[in-house]
């Protein structure tokens, strides 16, 4: 493993200017008012985690099209007035997993909320949601191209509005000081921390680590490893799609995320990453509209920082929550 991007005296100004669709924001609009057309009925119904601090709730509410989305909701049984609370958003094939697995921001004192992601959970953390809305069209394994020949039909179209609702989901929970929220989430999950960067309002604080779903066009064309290697493959099958797939995800890149969003926010990099290069991360980070700074990680493939970063984060979030 070695660094293979550019170097970070160039990283550090990467800044390619991105493809946004002229609609780009009206689709959106659209997007979150058909989703708002839905009542979210949140429910948090208690359950045994096994851990005597906290006191857990399985979640559900409407996300896209209504459909039902599930997670976790964790509390500190020690408390005294309404939290902050920070949601997470899980990496790529996770679900929620296990309502003892994800604690830490529980722990830390705040009201933690752990987003399942639909269709996803069978490949290193189980999921509970399923994905009603597919489009149906062929696609290669995976996620990256399921609906990808138009936007309306594309996957993160879904998680994304699912993402919004679950941070109204958290923010309409008695024990939950609504003006006092922060997202975060690795790998996909930062590629989603920076959607909802954008899409959710008066968010206190993002944190992205690793971020995925950003520059697609480098991405696509600079490595062959998944998840950015499904579309890879899909396109060399259908050749006489790409401009279609590329109009497809312009909607959806976190670049354009980036420069929408304006809560402050905190990135990290890994400079040896082969799973989301470092240029793209760049890329998103240095569009991004709001305060900002980036923890970077010489000798990290898509770890990052892992603890470090969670260590990192927790200061940060204290600062954010206070």
């Amino acid at each position: 493993m070695a660094h293979y991007d550019l170097p970070l005296d160039e990283l550090r100004l990467y800044r390619p200017e991105p493809r946004e669709p002229a609609d780009f924001d009206a689709f959106w609009e659209r997007t979150l008012a058909e989703a708002h057309a839905h009542e979210l009925r949140p429910r948090f119904d208690r359950v045994e985690s096994g851990l005597a601090l906290l006191e857990s709730f399985d979640v559900t509410f409407a996300g896209f099209g209504g459909s039902s989305v599930r997670g976790w909701l964790h509390l500190p049984v020690q408390r005294t007035g309404p939290l902050p609370g920070v949601v997470q958003f899980q990496g790529y094939g996770g679900g929620r997993g296990l309502v003892h697995q994800e604690v830490l921001f529980a722990l830390a004192g705040y009201a933690h909320l752990v987003m399942d992601t639909r269709g996803q959970g069978s490949a290193w953390s189980p999921g509970d949601t399923p994905d009603p809305d597919g489009s149906g069209d062929p696609a290669h394994p995976g996620f990256m191209t399921q609906g990808i020949l138009d936007a309306s039909s594309y996957y993160y179209r879904r998680v994304f509005i699912d993402a919004v609702r679950a941070v109204e989901a958290l923010r309409s929970h008695p024990g939950v000081d609504a003006a006092r929220v922060a997202v975060t989430g690795g790998s996909q999950g930062g590629g989603i921390t920076l959607a909802v960067g954008a899409l959710a309002p008066d968010l206190l604080g993002a944190a992205p680590d690793v971020p995925f779903l950003c520059d697609f066009p480098r991405a696509t064309t600079l490595i062959d490893e998944d998840p950015y290697g499904e579309i890879v493959r899909y396109l060399k099958v259908h050749r006489d799609h790409a401009s279609r797939v590329s109009e497809t995800l312009a909607y959806f890149d976190g670049v354009s995320m980036a420069r929408r969003a304006s809560a402050p926010a905190l990135f990290s990099v890994g400079l040896m990453d082969r799973t989301c290069p470092p240029s793209t991360v760049y890329a998103a980070y240095n569009h991004y509209a709001g305060p900002k700074q980036m923890v970077e990680y010489p000798y990290n493939d898509h770890e990052g920082g892992a603890p470090f970063q969670e260590r990192a984060k927790l200061a940060w979030l204290a600062e954010r929550l206070a």
